[in-house]
C-alpha cells in the first residue's frame, strides 16, 4: 500500500503541474482555479442555490460565502431568494460572468489542445482512455465513456492470454498454469477457427480492451463459452451479461442445439452472469488446479 501510496503522489505532483493548476491564477486572469470551477459550475447549471453549490464542490461555507461577495461585487453574479425556500439564496452568473467564464473556457480549451497536439493519435487515445479508466475507479458516474462489443483486432488474443494471467494471479491467487491453459485455448481457436461456427468478441470502453469471451465447437450439436472475462475497472457496467447475450445469439444463428461452460465455485460474479443467462448447473468436482483447490462446475442450456 504504501508504494501505491507514493505512485498516486507522483502521479498528482506529475499532472498538476502539467495543467498548470499551482499558480495562484488561472491563464493570465485574476481568478483562482477554485474560483474558475465555481463560475464553471454555475454555468453549467445556470442557477443553484449557495448551499447545492459549496456541497458539490466540498467547500468551507466562509471561504464560499467570501468569494461570492467578490463576483457579486464584481458583477460576475445575481443572488436571489427561492422561490421554494426564502431561506435559500439561488445564484445566477450575469452577462459578465458569462463573460468571463467564455474567457476562461476558451483559455483551457487551448492549454489542453497545446498539450495534445504533439502526441502521436496512438497516445492520445491511451491518454484519454486511461483518463477515463481513472474517472471509473475512484467513482466518477459520468466517466465510463463508449461501451462496444466487437470482434478481435490484432493483439487482442495476446491481451486475452495476459489479462487471465493477471486478474486470476491477483484476485485469487492463481499460478502460471492457469495463464498456460489460456494460451492453449486461444492458440486453438485460431489454430482450427471456423468462422461459420466459432468467434470471438471483446468489450471495448473508451477505446481500450475491457472484456472477451469466446463461442467455439464442442461438437455439431454442442457449443463451448470460453474466456469470459470483465477487466476489474469495467465491472458494474453490465459487460460480462452483454458478452454472454452475444455469444448465445451466436451460437443460435450458427445452429448448435446446446451450449456448455466450465468454471469454478469461486467465480461468483461470473455464476450470477450464468443464471441470468438462462445457465444450469450439471456438475461439480473438487481438484487441485492452477496451485490452489478449486471447485470446477459443468453448466450448460439449451439454445
Amino acid at each position: 500500500m504504501d508504494e501505491l501510496v507514493t505512485e498516486v503522489r507522483a502521479f498528482n505532483r506529475f499532472y498538476t503541474r502539467v495543467i498548470g493548476v499551482l499558480g495562484a491564477r488561472m491563464h493570465d486572469t485574476p481568478y483562482s482555479l477554485t474560483e474558475a470551477r465555481v463560475l464553471f459550475e454555475l454555468r453549467a447549471h445556470e442557477e443553484m442555490e449557495t448551499g447545492e453549490l459549496r456541497r458539490l464542490l466540498d467547500l468551507d461555507a466562509g471561504y464560499l460565502s467570501r468569494m461570492l461577495a467578490r463576483f457579486e461585487s464584481g458583477g460576475l453574479v445575481t443572488r436571489a431568494r427561492s422561490a421554494a425556500d426564502a431561506r435559500r439564496q439561488v445564484l445566477r452568473l450575469s452577462p459578465c460572468g458569462h463573460e468571463v467564464w467564455r474567457t476562461l473556457d476558451a483559455a483551457s480549451a487551448s492549454d489542453v489542445r497545446n498539450l495534445l497536439t504533439p502526441l502521436a493519435g496512438e497516445d492520445r487515445r491511451r491518454l484519454t482512455s486511461s483518463m477515463a479508466a481513472i474517472r471509473r475507479v475512484l467513482g466518477d458516474g459520468d466517466g465510463g465513456g463508449p461501451c462496444v462489443i466487437r470482434p478481435p483486432r490484432p493483439g487482442d488474443l495476446g491481451w486475452i492470454v495476459h489479462r487471465h494471467g493477471v486478474v486470476y494471479a491477483e484476485e485469487y491467487g492463481w499460478d502460471e498454469t492457469f495463464e498456460a491453459m489460456t494460451a492453449r485455448i486461444v492458440a486453438d481457436y485460431v489454430q482450427h477457427h471456423d468462422p461459420k461456427r466459432e468467434a470471438c468478441w471483446i468489450a471495448e470502453v473508451d477505446g481500450e480492451p475491457a472484456g472477451s469471451i469466446m463461442c467455439v465447437r464442442e461438437d455439431d450439436r454442442t457449443a463451448r463459452l470460453r474466456v469470459l472475462l470483465v477487466e476489474p475497472s469495467a465491472r458494474g457496467m453490465g459487460l460480462g451479461g452483454r458478452l454472454v447475450e452475444e455469444c448465445l445469439a451466436f451460437a443460435r444463428r450458427a445452429g448448435y442445439a446446446r451450449i456448455v461452460l466450465m468454471t469454478v465455485d469461486a467465480l461468483a460474479a461470473a455464476r450470477r452472469i450464468y443464471e441470468r443467462a438462462g445457465f444450469t448447473l450439471d456438475e461439480q468436482h473438487d481438484e487441485r488446479s492452477y496451485g490452489a483447490d478449486v471447485t470446477v462446475q459443468s453448466w450448460s442450456r439449451d439454445l
